[in-house]
């Protein structure tokens, strides 16, 4: 595999890169990259033949998208790239954002119409463009009707401002409806979902899996290194002042439990058969996992992204990925259980009956 083994994302026509270029790092932060690093980064994507760059507004406060923009610009290259970006945190968080959005104003935040085409507008403005291929609900504002998420950005589509649109952080059922309703009405519907996961946060596979299969969207993990915890750098017990996980971080210290030391063993064990890193058999479990289309990668060093990019010459055996995938099964709930074997052979009187994708 490389760069260039193109795929489609979900039911559709759009064609990505099998790793996507996030771009969070971009611009000034604890985490971030200057413009130098930055443009670095995305030449040597592009060099390597990657297509997919994922951004968003309240990255850098909007720095992020400003240098993704001049990047694409001074490169010629808006044709060539898929284009990402997202809606939905409120401005106020960010100095930047907030100075254009309006600070405190409750409809610069959300998923509602008025703060969609506000959000919009200031994106194509900071990208340098007049649309973005692929556009997410970043999260979910808790409020919105799914009607009027699915009116609102298919109306952007059929006005050619998005191309395609996406969700990121969102109930399972709420992706399901959006779905249902769109196909439905016979309007554009989501075509993708941006979620955590890894080795480590797999309680997505019970729900937004069989949702995403059912409703024709393609899979797109974010932080499938768990936020550096499946690089090796941690040990067990010392994890103090180390790492982006190490103090006030949006994981807490929820990584750094017995279950996940136990995941990153089976990890390494792999990693020195392969004579590879642990990170790059990570995003190569990643990869390889059944309805994933595009798995987003980040950098703030042009090291890290060649590390990432490694990743697609990986190929594990049929026992290795097992390994992996025993060492790291999620525990399931009930409601998870109910679509196992064991329970289609209880209601079959013992027989077995193959299920959807079987």
């Amino acid at each position: 595999m490389s760069l260039t083994d193109f795929r489609t994302l979900g039911r559709s026509g759009l064609v990505v890169s099998p790793l996507a270029l996030g771009t969070m790092t971009f611009g000034p932060g604890e985490w971030g990259a200057d413009e130098a690093t930055s443009r670095a980064i995305f030449a040597a994507y592009r060099a390597a033949g990657g297509n997919f760059i994922d951004t968003a507004d309240i990255y850098s406060g909007g720095e992020s998208e400003t240098l993704v923009g001049q990047f694409i610009a001074e490169t010629g290259s808006r044709d060539e790239i898929v284009l990402a970006t997202k809606f939905g945190f409120n401005g106020s968080a960010s100095p930047l954002v907030s100075a254009q959005a309006g600070g405190g104003n409750p409809n610069a935040g959300g998923a509602g119409a008025k703060n969609i085409h506000r959000a919009l507008e200031a994106s194509l403005k900071r990208l340098r463009t007049d649309y973005v291929d692929l556009y997410w609900m970043h999260i979910w504002d808790g409020v919105t009707p799914v009607e009027e998420i699915v009116r609102t950005l298919g109306d952007l589509v059929r006005a050619g401002k998005i191309r395609y649109y996406g969700l990121s952080d969102m109930p399972a059922w709420l992706a399901m409806k959006a779905a249902t309703i769109a196909s439905e009405r016979g309007v554009p519907g989501p075509i993708a979902m941006q979620l955590e996961y890894s080795l480590v946060a797999r309680d997505v596979e019970a729900e937004h899996f069989p949702v995403a299969r059912e409703g024709a969207m393609g899979i797109m993990p974010w932080s499938p290194l768990a936020g550096g915890f499946l690089t090796g750098k941690y040990e067990r017990g010392k994890t103090a002042n180390l790492g982006r996980l190490s103090g006030a971080n949006p994981f807490g210290n929820s990584k750094f439990v017995d279950r996940n030391w136990d995941i990153l063993g089976a990890l390494k064990t792999v990693a020195a058969e392969l004579g590879r890193p642990p990170a790059q058999v990570a995003l190569a479990w990643a990869m390889a996992r059944p309805g994933v289309a595009s798995t987003l990668i980040g950098a703030s060093k042009l090291s890290q992204l060649e590390s990432n990019i490694a990743a697609t010459e990986i190929r594990m055996s049929g026992e290795q990925l097992q390994r992996l995938d025993t060492a790291s099964a999620p525990v399931p709930g009930f409601s998870a259980s109910l679509a196992q074997p064991s329970i289609r052979r209880m209601v079959f009187g013992g027989h077995h009956v193959a299920g959807w994708g079987e």
